[in-house]
């Protein structure tokens, strides 16, 4: 059973905390943790996130930008990343994580877009792709014999 999750995207602030408050939401023990590749710190999660989290009643307003660290990838037994190109950023930093880091959105083989400074159409369609994303990854997180690699 996965028991720690990590979720990674650029700033850390829009997307990356928005899967992180669903797939909490709906995996209660599963510890779920966020970064970026190049993290907004000290930031807080975008007030349109925030908004659109709540509206789902989930609250990631303490959320705080941070940077994506050694530690991070090396106790995750997933690595959820936005986009093709993140993945084989946390590959090439992180070669012992090949085989455990894949995008959101792997089955639609789509980059999740990033809807900073943006508005809130942006955010929406982002979200959009984040729950589509999550109803595959919710399907196969119980299932220790997938495998693959970051397609």
């Amino acid at each position: 059973m996965i028991s720690e999750i990590l979720i990674v995207c650029e700033g850390n602030i829009c997307r990356s905390p928005m899967v992180q408050g669903l797939l909490a939401h709906a995996l209660p023990g599963v510890e779920v943790m966020s970064a970026g590749l190049s993290a907004l710190v000290g930031e807080h999660a975008d007030p349109i996130a925030q908004s659109l989290m709540a509206e789902r009643g989930i609250d990631i307003g303490a959320h705080v930008g941070r940077q994506l660290e050694l530690d991070h990838v090396r106790s995750a037994q997933i690595v959820l990343a936005m986009t093709r190109s993140q993945c084989k950023r946390i590959e090439t930093a992180h070669p012992f994580a090949i085989g455990k880091v894949y995008r959101l959105g792997h089955k639609e083989q789509i980059d999740v877009v990033d809807p900073y400074r943006l508005g809130r159409d942006a955010f929406e369609a982002c979200l959009g792709q984040i729950e589509s994303g999550l109803e595959h990854w919710l399907e196969l997180i119980g299932n220790p014999t997938y495998s693959s690699t970051c397609n």
